[in-house]
């Protein structure tokens, strides 16, 4: 096997593997070298990119986290109003758990359940989450301003609620295949419970 480079390029190609695997069985089910093959690194290599699993975990967290900024980004930037734009974001996330027939789920919740005991990662998950929600909470606190979303609950409290169900709902989706858990979610509380 012919040595790669030591770059940018051969670390992100790691952490876009890894984020694959971990997403498909998890951190522990996930091996380093499983993730070398892939990418065509020998086994020794994966110390010059990172100082240890745990380490790599919070790589390929922080660029989940990233992909879900921009996804977030895309989605709102062409929208017709704040609500649209949740709408959109949600749809996309929609068509890929299709496109996965319903495997998978959300890299955030996944990890978050199985990966208790490391304190450095918990922290990663918990600051993924928050950009997360904040994000989501600047889109209701805008359509709060717009009038679309009632104004009587704090829009932090609203994406949290709206996050914290969508995530239960993945989990009946993937346990049923079906996204009517999910069109359930998004139609109670933005349909419904977050109107004015």
């Amino acid at each position: 096997m012919a040595r790669p480079r030591r770059s940018g390029d051969t670390q992100q190609l790691l952490v876009e593997e890894g984020a694959a695997g971990f997403l498909a069985n998890g951190y522990h089910g996930t091996g380093i070298k499983q993730v070398l093959d892939k990418v065509g690194v020998p086994k020794g290599s994966f110390y010059n990119y990172f100082d240890s699993k745990e380490s790599f975990g919070r790589a390929v967290i922080e660029h989940h986290s990233l992909c879900v900024q921009r996804n977030l980004s895309e989605a709102f930037g062409g929208a017709a109003d704040p609500v649209s734009g949740l709408r959109a974001f949600f749809g996309r996330l929609m068509e890929e758990f299709v496109g996965a027939e319903f495997t998978g789920g959300c890299l955030i919740a996944n990890l978050g359940g199985e990966l208790e005991g490391s304190e450095l990662l918990r922290e990663s998950l918990s600051s993924a989450w928050g950009m997360w929600r904040d994000r989501v909470a600047e889109q209701l606190r805008e359509a709060q301003g717009l009038g679309m979303i009632r104004g009587d609950i704090d829009a932090i409290d609203l994406a949290d609620l709206l996050l914290e169900s969508w995530e239960g709902a993945v989990i009946r989706m993937k346990i049923d295949r079906t996204l009517a858990p999910l069109n359930k979610c998004l139609d109670r509380l933005l349909g419904d419970y977050f109107l004015p």
